[in-house]
């Protein structure tokens, strides 16, 4: 899923466009708002009247299901893979009413959704909740780096693996690097499948201006190199002003720091989208597989960890009350979206059964 030495993941850094309830309710996002509009979303009919178990033992709570955010890479996607599986199409297609949370920028989201059958209104929350767009890409809801702050940690962390920043543009480039031989030695693949989104810059602090639209920082490097750079920015005079969330492939000695605005995160994305569509917390499923999604499963009312996630991780699933479900590469997604539309065909009248096929 990950690659270092010059094979850095297709996932997060590489990239291909778009359909997001108890009602007859799907998800219509437009470029000045979001409203709900009639649209027979299966998981939009999901009652909460009868528990279910789960093949984990884990029982699932009375609830409905109205909205389903989704990670990409390791979760979505198989590993080594940047192509949705015909089961998990499928079950996003039945579902109709997911939302895609990535850490990956919109332009190497969308993309891999192209072949997918969703609704163009699909809600997209990308660059770890920073912004987030429909499949379409009209802008639904963003937060900017403070340029400042991004030009303070260009020197505490300069030394210490790579740092890319990423400009909220909607035209090449919208990607920043300081050393761009540096960055290809280690990153081959990913200046390859980025080469036209990329500006070499130096020192990076000059593309930093304060009028400059900035929506993260990352900094990428063994798990070493990103475990000093984590202690440097817990020191720095900069602490407080930014979230550093991590997401790490140890099986690879790869791991990924994104800097990003204050109290940005999947979580937060995810809990103004709810909002914004009048969606309950606990009418809200969150599937991943990383540390950059744990933040969102907490906050979901319904929390799923992939089988294929760290064994860190699915120490900490029971504990925070999480699932776990199968891995990526069992299409864990589909089973999961398959298990909650069969629950709902048990409980739902069957005049609306009929009604919506």
């Amino acid at each position: 899923m990950a690659l270092l030495a010059g094979q850095i993941h297709h996932s997060r850094l590489h990239g291909r466009p778009v359909s997001p309830g108890r009602r007859q309710f799907g998800l219509a996002l437009t470029e000045s708002s979001i409203g709900i509009h009639p649209y027979p979303g299966k998981l939009g009919y999901m009652d909460s009247s009868l528990p279910f178990e789960s093949p984990d033992g884990f029982a699932a709570p009375h609830r409905p299901i109205r909205l389903v955010a989704i990670d990409m890479d390791g979760t979505l996607l198989p590993d080594f893979s940047t192509e949705v599986s015909a089961r998990n199409q499928q079950a996003l297609r039945a579902a109709q009413q997911a939302a895609i949370a990535t850490g990956r920028r919109q332009a190497f989201t969308a993309p891999l959704l192209q072949d997918v059958g969703l609704r163009a209104d699909t809600p997209l929350i990308t660059s770890n909740g920073a912004v987030t767009r429909s499949f379409s890409g009209e802008r639904i809801d963003f937060t900017h780096l403070n340029p400042a702050v991004a030009r303070g940690l260009c020197g505490v962390l300069r030394g210490v693996g790579l740092l890319v920043f990423t400009l909220d543009h909607a035209t090449n480039p919208d990607l920043i690097v300081e050393d761009l031989a540096k960055v290809k030695g280690r990153l081959g693949k990913w200046v390859e499948s980025n080469r036209l989104s990329i500006k070499e810059i130096q020192p990076i602090e000059d593309a930093l201006g304060d009028d400059v639209d900035l929506i993260q920082g990352m900094a990428a490097g063994t798990i070493a190199e990103m475990i000093e750079a984590e202690q440097r920015l817990k020191k720095c005079d900069w602490t407080g002003q930014f979230e550093c969330i991590r997401t790490a492939y140890p099986g690879n000695d790869l791991s990924i720091l994104d800097l990003l605005p204050k109290g940005v995160s999947k979580s937060t994305a995810l809990a103004r989208l709810a909002l914004r569509l009048g969606i309950a917390q606990e009418e809200t499923m969150a599937i991943g597989d990383n540390w950059n999604d744990e933040s969102m499963l907490d906050w979901a009312g319904t929390g799923v960890l992939m089988g294929n996630a760290t064994e860190e991780l699915r120490t900490l699933a029971p504990k925070r009350g999480w699932r776990i479900g199968p891995t990526n590469s069992e299409d864990g997604v589909a089973v999961m979206l398959e298990e909650a539309i069969a629950r709902l065909d048990s409980v739902v009248p069957a005049s609306l059964v009929s009604a919506r096929v």
